[in-house]
């Protein structure tokens, strides 16, 4: 997030991460610049002291698709356009209310992620997952899971070597409807129903893996 008030950006900061959010915030362009890498989504405010916020778009937007939401104070016709035309995927004028801003990085997000195709049954090693009928098999034996255990589990299998970020599976499997507790709860049941913590990993500071048990 590149915002220059210090006393926004704490309020906004712990109100994401209340949502489940990792935060990190600089207060110029090039420092957005230098952390960019990182980022998976980029929060900007266009009033930035050292680079115009029309100036930082244009070159995240030159350096790759990390999606952009400009959050400025800039709110006529001209200023939104502006906006998009220099490569802000997003344009939210302040004030605006945290439900709007959830919204419309959901939205963001969800546009970025690349569609890829899900083969219809995916087995790994004695765990088998029947993407049609939604069925869970371990070792030829039936677990019964629910819906969101289910989208949960099937997302996790669907990239076995890939650690999934937090905010990308509560993204996936609840969309903007869920507390940061959702994930634990449902990781921990998971792992009771499979049997040992082993099937699902934790990755301490970044999200999950599918194991090896």
């Amino acid at each position: 997030m590149a915002e220059t008030d210090t006393t926004q950006a704490d309020t906004l900061i712990r109100a994401l991460q209340r949502h489940g959010h990792d935060v990190d915030h600089v207060t110029t362009g090039h420092d957005t610049l230098r952390t960019l890498e990182q980022a998976d989504l980029l929060l900007i405010d266009l009033e930035l002291p050292d680079l115009d916020g029309l100036e930082v778009c244009r070159r995240v937007r030159a350096a790759g698709p990390t999606p952009v939401i400009a959050v400025t104070a800039r709110g006529t016709e001209l200023d939104r356009v502006l906006g998009l035309q220099a490569g802000a995927d997003d344009y939210l004028v302040k004030p605006y209310g945290l439900p709007e801003l959830l919204a419309r990085m959901d939205a963001v997000m969800r546009r970025a992620q690349p569609t890829t195709p899900t083969p219809p049954v995916i087995i790994h090693g004695p765990l088998r997952i029947d993407t049609a009928a939604r069925h869970v098999t371990l070792h030829g034996h039936r677990i019964d899971v629910t819906r969101k255990e289910f989208d949960l589990l099937h997302l996790l299998a669907s990239h076995p070597d890939t650690v999934i970020p937090r905010k990308r599976i509560m993204q996936q499997v609840w969309g903007d409807i869920w507390s940061r507790r959702t994930i634990d709860t449902h990781v921990s049941s998971l792992r009771n129903k499979l049997g040992t913590s082993d099937w699902i990993l934790t990755v301490r500071g970044v999200g999950f893996q599918l194991g090896h048990p």
